[in-house]
């Protein structure tokens, strides 16, 4: 799915849609961004040396994860955030860097979703957590 459809999913635009493309492989849903450097975080974080912050690669694997609820976000459901857990950032995300997220939902009760993901760069961990999320009306 590239942006047109992601954006028929979530209500992200502008420089808050953090995907280029996503897919539901067998119950995973796998993402793709690649850090063009102009992006509005990098501008002060840090100057000379742009990382991507640890809260973006989150909100990327929640982007991400919303692929696989796509039953649950019928006209007017938003889904949000209710908590992370275990976060851990391993290795930096710098310009220039395309992003592999990979996302599953361990289990739902309605209107929760318990997910974890990876963030990766190549053969290299940069991201891993636990979140869930509600799925509420707007």
């Amino acid at each position: 799915m590239d942006r047109e459809g992601i954006m028929k999913i979530l209500p992200h635009r502008d420089h808050m849609l953090l995907l280029d493309n996503v897919e539901n492989s067998d119950g995973t849903a796998i993402g793709h961004y690649t850090v063009r450097g102009d992006e509005f975080f990098l501008k002060g974080h840090f100057p000379d040396n742009p990382i991507v912050p640890g809260v973006i690669l989150c909100e990327i694997l929640a982007q991400t994860a919303c692929v696989l609820m796509t039953d649950a976000l019928t006209e007017g459901k938003l889904p949000v955030y209710t908590g992370l857990n275990n976060v851990k950032f391993r290795s930096p995300v710098r310009p220039g860097d395309t992003i592999e997220t990979r996302c599953h939902i361990k289990r739902k009760k309605h209107p929760f979703y318990f997910a974890e993901g990876s963030v990766m760069v190549g053969e290299k961990l940069c991201a891993s957590a636990e979140f869930s999320f509600a799925i509420t009306g707007v």
